[in-house]
């Protein structure tokens, strides 16, 4: 068994699954595959069932009833992977955004470097975008410094998708108390982490946006990102955060 699981949210990724399943398990590094599929009508969930009978101990398909949100995807998948005590717990998209072969990396930041949080990160070195039209950069980019400058964190890429944790991150920053469900829940997991006193890491990736399939951002999400990093601010004001060092192993 590996000791370590790909998390992979989906919603309509037909034209994407199957390779991103494949592209991941041509690594030399072993990975296993978690989807998670909120009740995509493009037949997404079939696909991945189609897969599983030729990766029977690799592939793992947990089937939700309609969208709920990217946040809860991940919570799910979150506890589904604590339960069966992986190690190193990975976000990705279904989309090729994030470049499969950057996964070796976040894993030797985890595994070997002393991270315990490895952020693919796309701006910290300049801004690595491909494909994306430019207020999406820079509405994308200055997001990421208005976190910064309300939160603290030193982090350049702080709405950053690609990641790697260490199992006890997951197991300290109690999942039940992150209240974001969209794009403000990838900031909420980051300040927790940081607030609970882990080593969060950068990695530089190139990330580069889908080419098939439907993109799920829009402004609004931005929007909930921008609005949502204050009341996260201000609800650490009086939140006792448990310490990594309070943790047993």
């Amino acid at each position: 068994m590996s000791d370590s699981v790909v998390i992979i949210p989906t919603y309509n990724e037909k034209e994407n699954i199957e390779n991103i399943i494949r592209a991941v398990f041509g690594l030399e590094k072993p990975f296993n595959i978690l989807v998670i599929d909120d009740g995509s009508p493009d037949g997404t969930a079939g696909i991945v069932r189609r897969l599983q009978q030729e990766f029977a101990d690799r592939l793992f398909l947990v089937e939700r009833s309609g969208k709920q949100g990217l946040g809860a995807a991940y919570i799910c998948g979150f506890k589904w992977a604590l339960e069966r005590k992986y190690d190193f717990i990975f976000e990705m998209d279904a989309d090729f955004s994030h470049n499969p072969n950057d996964l070796p990396k976040l894993y030797a930041a985890c595994a070997e470097q002393g991270a315990d949080v490895a952020i693919g990160s796309r701006y910290i070195n300049g801004v690595n975008v491909v494909n994306w039209p430019l207020g999406r950069v820079m509405m994308s980019y200055y997001a990421s410094v208005y976190v910064r400058f309300v939160t603290g964190m030193k982090i350049k890429d702080t709405t950053a998708g690609f990641k790697c944790y260490r199992r006890l991150v997951l197991e300290t920053i109690e999942l039940d108390k992150i209240h974001f469900k969209g794009y403000a829940f990838q900031i909420e997991m980051k300040f927790t982490a940081y607030k609970c006193g882990f080593k969060l890491v950068e990695i530089p990736i190139v990330f580069v946006n889908r080419v098939l399939g439907t993109s799920k951002m829009n402004t609004s999400i931005f929007g909930e990102a921008l609005f949502g990093v204050l009341r996260l601010k201000w609800r650490s004001f009086i939140r006792q955060y448990p310490k990594a060092a309070d943790r047993p192993g």
